[in-house]
């Protein structure tokens, strides 16, 4: 299904949001937390400016003829568009984007952050899976 401009602007006004409210998470804890500290952190703030916010959103793999292949736990789902992945390393890694992306094909949505705050300077990456092909 093809989604209007008006769609994706919301969607992109969200994480606006989102990278906003996970860079002052990260100005008041700095780095050096567990990941679920962040996660937790990230979901309060988003909760209380009112925002769906969903923690470890589970995700089914399933083949082609739709045998569950596996599970996931999404870090956060916000508002059923955006999915959040959270990372509390020095450095994000390709398997860091393919693990974003691996959600996004899984959930059947195009949009995902992935936010990392373990360094000391937060790192934020806006991934688009695009469904057109």
């Amino acid at each position: 299904m093809k989604r209007g401009f008006g769609e994706t602007d919301i969607v992109f006004k969200l994480c606006d949001q989102v990278r906003e409210t996970a860079l002052e998470l990260h100005r008041h804890l700095r780095h050096g937390h567990l990941e679920k500290v962040y996660e937790n952190g990230l979901l309060s703030r988003l909760r209380k400016q009112g925002l769906a916010a969903l923690p470890q959103y589970p995700l089914q793999v399933k083949d082609a003829d739709g045998t569950a292949l596996g599970d996931y736990f999404a870090d956060i789902l916000v508002e059923d568009a955006l999915i959040i992945e959270i990372k509390a390393v020095k450095n994000l890694a390709d398997e860091h984007v393919a693990q974003l992306l691996g959600y996004l094909r899984a959930s059947g949505r195009e949009h995902g952050l992935l936010i990392n705050f373990g360094a000391p300077r937060l790192e934020i990456r806006k991934l688009i899976l695009s469904r057109e092909e």
